[in-house]
């Protein structure tokens, strides 16, 4: 895992511009603390910051490979998890390696394939290889959208980088913001390709980007698509597991500690199972870490969101798999704490608004990774076998809009509730959603013969596997990476996610339940407490200090008049916010409050220009 960059300027010489690219790479110092390197070579420079995990001599970048035509260089972020099957078949073919890293596998993938590499790769990753034969740079994203990718057209070429700040050290780069660009930052929605800043783009999902004289063009590599499912219950749960087995087996190699995420849920508690199960095969523990509050489990409060504390749950499993566990507790100061938010925004280079569950997971993150470099986490589960409660709302499958948006704003109320109105009015949010949610479900193939019913499903599965999903991953990316940690994804392997993806609604859902797939292909590995347990979300504290403290620090913006957060938001309705005496402690309550001290504090740390008109 690690952060890269580039530039590719095909009227200027690049190796002049050794100051611009190494303020380039060194944004990306959190994402690749272990190493730096620099390449350039004409038109085209790279940069990497190595975080070192497989082959830690042996992996270093930039890579290049000179063959008679000219050099190939490479700058890679991520894990191939059949590097090891992909080695063994470029030495039939002649390729010799010095190396014993995944990094030079895929380097010399290109070198036999071009850019057909792609559909032969099993993991996460984002790379960017120049070909010196051709002069051309070629990008290329995981299927699932894993690792972030960004890119910025220039006149003569492009900027690129593993994060928009990458981007924005380059002075060719102007940080402004549009009224589109805000829309996307505001609502619940990873829109494919969109990257907020103006100018800027993301690599999609499963998709290869080129860039030569000639200029940019893209090839789409993997899409997910409607197949009929054909197995039986029992086959199909069987299938299931001998996925996940094999997918855990690839993700636990690592030539440095690793871990597993246990949040007590049914995701987290079967991957970490999983995992300790097979390290036990090897002599191994796995260590597992969790996140609670101070008080939390003694004064937890059931809600329609949360209906049970995870700690009880988390040493549930720890007791059954064996693992050597550690709550990570964090206190309402911590959470609250600006000097986090900060961090929290520099990670994401956004104000995405969630909170305290980005600055528990910064925290998490931050501790974890004192004992540990790689671990292995839960998400996408929920999204791959149906595990979110909108999938059972019936108001939420009616819906002709995203599904979670309506359960979101149920619970936390209108995202642009705190803006001032002529604001919003510009913004016009519900335009947005409502064109987005058109093009989200155009594409969406339909089986022949295939239900009203089981084709909504097959929607809100589709929606969530390529709109919500990312949200999520981007979240889990930026926090971990901030710290220089390795969080690795199981339930995103392409081969899982296609075959569940088909499985009818009838057969994920087939006892009644979320998740019954894995529920039961994991059965044998859980303490029956998890396996009875009902979804809950990742936590939120409910201690009323952390509302108390946001109050505070929304009354010292509002003593700060000409502050561009009001720009806007309403000055009123943050003074309601930020005077209102209960119930305070609610998530609804502080949705609000903490959404305008994220905006206020990206506005101070990047000063972005905001095009309103």
């Amino acid at each position: 895992m690690c952060g890269i960059t580039g530039w590719v300027s095909f009227d200027r010489d690049l190796t002049a511009e050794a100051t611009t690219l190494d303020a380039m790479t060194e944004t990306m110092a959190c994402r690749g603390p272990d190493d730096r390197g620099v390449w350039a070579e004409g038109p085209a420079a790279l940069g990497h910051r190595r975080l070192a995990i497989i082959d830690l001599p042996g992996g270093r970048q930039p890579m290049s490979l000179d063959t008679p035509e000219g050099t190939v260089a490479l700058v890679y972020s991520g894990e191939t998890y059949n590097f090891t099957e992909l080695r063994r078949e470029l030495t039939d073919r002649g390729h010799r390696f010095t190396t014993d890293s995944d990094t030079e596998v895929v380097l010399h993938a290109y070198v036999e394939w071009g850019d057909a590499l792609a559909e032969r790769l099993n993991g996460m990753y984002a790379f960017a290889i120049w070909d010196g034969r051709r002069d051309k740079l070629v990008m290329i994203r995981d299927r699932m959208g894993i690792k972030p990718f960004y890119y910025y057209r220039t006149p003569d070429g492009v900027l690129f980088g593993s994060e928009p700040k990458a981007i924005l050290a380059n002075p060719l780069v102007r940080p402004r913001v549009t009224l589109d660009g805000l829309r996307e930052l505001l609502v619940l929605i990873k829109t494919p390709g969109h990257a907020v800043w103006d100018g800027m783009r993301e690599v999609e999902p499963g998709t290869v980007v080129t860039v030569d004289r000639s200029g940019l063009s893209t090839r789409v590599y993997w899409r997910l698509e409607t197949r009929p499912h054909e197995d039986d219950r029992d086959t199909t749960i069987a299938t299931v597991r001998t996925l996940l087995d094999d997918i855990v087996r690839r993700q636990l190699v690592a030539d440095v500690p690793r871990c597993t995420l246990l949040s007590g849920g049914l995701d987290s508690s079967a991957m970490t199972a999983l995992a300790a199960r097979q390290l036990a095969d090897q002599g191994e523990k796995v260590r597992s870490f969790a996140v609670d509050f101070v008080g939390q489990a003694e004064n937890f409060v059931a809600d329609e969101l949360r209906g049970t504390p995870d700690t009880p749950f988390v040493h549930d499993v720890a007791r059954l798999a064996g693992t050597d566990h550690q709550d990570i507790v964090l206190d309402a100061q911590a959470l609250a704490d600006p000097a986090v938010r900060e961090q929290v925004i520099r990670a994401r280079d956004l104000p995405a608004g969630f909170g305290d569950m980005d600055a528990s997971l910064l925290l998490l993150f931050r501790a974890i990774r004192q004992k540990s470099t790689v671990a292995l986490s839960g998400e996408s589960a929920d999204e791959v076998f149906g595990g979110y409660l909108q999938f059972f709302d019936e108001d939420a499958r009616r819906a002709d809009t995203f599904p979670w948006l309506v359960r979101f704003g149920r619970h936390f109320g209108d995202d642009s509730d705190m803006l001032r109105t002529d604001v919003g009015k510009s913004l016009d949010l519900e335009s947005y959603i409502a064109d987005g949610y058109r093009t989200a479900i155009a594409g969406i193939e339909r089986l022949a013969g295939e239900s009203d019913f089981e084709f909504r499903m097959r929607q809100i599965c589709h929606l969530h596997l390529t709109r919500f999903v990312r949200v999520l991953l981007d979240r889990k990316d930026r926090m971990s990476m901030r710290t220089g940690l390795e969080v690795r994804v199981p339930f995103c392997d392409h081969r899982l996610v296609e075959y569940v993806f088909n499985t009818p609604w009838a057969l994920k859902s087939f006892d009644g339940r979320e998740k019954s797939l894995l529920r039961e292909a994991s059965r044998d590995v859980l303490p029956q407490s998890v396996y009875d347990r009902v979804k809950s979300p990742y936590p939120s504290t409910q201690d009323p200090q952390y509302a108390r403290a946001l109050q505070d620090q929304a009354k010292d913006l509002l003593a700060r008049p000409s502050h561009r957060i009001f720009d806007l938001v309403d000055r009123d309705r943050l003074k309601r916010a930020a005077e209102r005496e209960a119930p305070v402690s609610s998530q609804v309550a502080r949705r609000g409050l903490e959404r305008t001290l994220d905006l206020a504090q990206w506005l101070d740390i990047y000063q972005p220009e905001l095009i309103l008109g």
